[in-house]
């Protein structure tokens, strides 16, 4: 936060200070410093002078004229309900930033053979490492360049997450088959503090660097559907609950607060889906003796 804060007016250093003391995450912080400042640009003067009318108008340019994405409007009017209620002190704003309703959109899922693809088309040894890792424990794309050398315990065989979404640690399960690729990659890169440095070793690795690396190898793999990072942490949990593990344990596994968000791979376990009888099934025979003689 040091390159932001040395280019801060008092106001936006307040809001840092206010998000620092309710321990929000560095990724957090610059994303609401950012959209308080955009906010600020579009009309041209500081936020403090701005009120519900301006708030309203600018929601209806991001969603009509930009079209942003559904989970950049939400940050937006998060960021804005925070400098309203924390910073400025105007808790009665919230009233007029009211979050939009999210469109409802089932995530994509590979197949099993399909993530094998994936996992095994690069030829790249670090690549491949990140990907497994994403797919084998669930990982978050900021959780898995945020890993560290020691963050593996092969005696437990765990990995430990620290300070994920939400800022809290967790364990996940080490594969026997991803401790044995990431030995490989280990021996053949040394890495000493973050497990994939990034270009520079001091610095891990970058989320764009690895959406290209994930990109390219769905391409590889002549992957039709539309496959993300985000893309192997959802068949991870879905191929979970198809092989009928508590869904409890799969939202530990994956760092929700909440058990309905775990809930949603219900809706795209094809394999549990499949194993269910239509209730059709029962009156077939009833049906066929029902059917007029041709």
């Amino acid at each position: 936060m040091r390159t932001i804060r040395s280019r801060m007016t008092p106001l936006r250093q307040r809001m840092l200070e206010d998000l620092q003391l309710r321990n929000y995450s560095a990724h957090t912080m610059r994303a609401y410093l950012h959209c308080v400042a955009d906010f600020a640009k579009h009309f041209g003067t500081s936020p403090e002078h701005l009120g519900p009318e301006q708030v309203r108008t600018y929601q209806l340019f991001l969603v009509q004229e930009k079209q942003v994405a559904w989970p950049s409007v939400v940050q937006t009017v998060c960021a804005l309900r925070f400098f309203y209620r924390v910073t400025l002190g105007r808790p009665v704003m919230l009233e007029y930033i009211v979050p939009p309703r999210r469109p409802f959109t089932l995530p994509t899922i590979l197949s099993q053979a399909e993530v094998a693809a994936v996992l095994t088309v690069s030829c790249n040894l670090k690549h491949r490492a990140i990907l497994t890792t994403l797919y084998a424990a669930g990982l978050r794309v900021s959780e898995v360049v945020a890993l560290k050398v020691s963050d593996i315990d092969s005696k437990r065989m765990l990995i430990r997450v620290e300070q994920g979404k939400g800022r809290k640690d967790r364990n996940v399960m080490l594969s026997p088959h991803l401790l044995d690729l990431l030995r490989s990659w280990w021996k053949a890169a040394r890495p000493q503090g973050w497990l994939f440095p990034g270009r520079d070793p001091v610095q891990p690795m970058t989320t764009r660097q690895l959406n290209r690396a994930c990109h390219a190898a769905a391409h590889l793999a002549e992957i039709n559907k539309r496959v993300s990072l985000h893309t192997l942490r959802h068949s991870f949990a879905t191929h979970l609950l198809e092989q009928n593990t508590d869904i409890r344990v799969i939202q530990v596994l994956l760092g929700h607060a909440k058990l309905e968000n775990t809930a949603l791979y219900t809706r795209v376990a094809t394999k549990t889906i499949q194993q269910v009888m239509s209730p059709l099934e029962h009156i077939a025979l009833k049906l066929k003796e029902a059917r007029p003689p041709a």
